[in-house]
């Protein structure tokens, strides 16, 4: 049984493996270009979204928040947008909608994120498995060698040429795996602060949803003159 998973190793050679390697990082880099072609347009400062949020809002203007949220290219932008569509129906309302649109948003930013994980994970493996089948042919070829001429004739330099050529699988699998896992970190925590500016900007929603209802009833109060106790 080993002997014959031996013999179709060595006949499969370590060429696919570096084929596939090569595969894989084509698909990388795909997917580095595809995300950042999301993310990086998404520049607009959070310091300046929630100055403006609570000076429209605290002014009482929601079509000119809801102006702001729309201009702005951030994601959290958009999940703060769906909470105050639902103003009228109150802050658990707005709460339901800025979780769901959180959600979305993070899917989204976080697509096939996964893969290039992976990728960093997984392709030192694939690297190493190629660099065992080269050693394993080479170990075979010396074999074969020290019995058909003797040892005194066979040519060492043969041999270790082949097993430096095994290495190269490795080192693939390397360059492979470190920039997959550097871009995946880097997209990873601009994901974790779209989602952290989300509950900031959010926040600052259900801040001035809360005091709306008593200003209402303030103004309610002072335009209809409505009796009070003792009058």
């Amino acid at each position: 049984m080993i002997e014959r998973i031996k013999e179709l190793m060595v006949h499969a050679g370590a060429s696919w493996v570096l084929w596939l390697l090569v595969a894989v990082s084509v698909v990388s880099v795909g997917i580095m270009l595809d995300r950042a072609r999301v993310f990086w347009p998404q520049k607009d400062s959070l310091t300046s979204l929630v100055r403006d949020l609570h000076r429209l809002l605290g002014e009482g203007n929601r079509k000119g928040a809801e102006a702001r949220l729309t201009r702005s290219p951030n994601a959290e932008s958009g999940v703060v947008l769906a909470g105050l569509t639902q103003w009228e129906h109150g802050k658990a309302a707005a709460q339901e909608a800025m979780a769901a649109a959180t959600g979305l948003a993070r899917a989204r930013l976080e697509r096939r994120l996964i893969f290039l994980g992976s990728v960093g994970n997984n392709a030192p493996f694939v690297g190493l498995l190629g660099t065992v089948i080269g050693v394993l042919g080479a170990f075979d070829a010396l074999g074969q060698t020290g019995l058909a001429v003797g040892a005194a004739e066979l040519a060492p330099e043969r041999v270790m040429g082949a097993i430096a050529e095994s290495l190269v699988a490795t080192a693939v699998g390397l360059i492979v795996a470190i920039p997959s896992v550097l871009v995946f970190n880097y997209f990873h925590a601009l994901s974790a602060a779209a989602v952290a500016n989300a509950e900031t900007l959010g926040h600052v929603l259900l801040t001035h949803m809360e005091s709306a209802p008593q200003l209402g009833l303030a103004d309610l109060d002072d335009n209809y003159d409505v009796p009070r106790g003792g009058r």
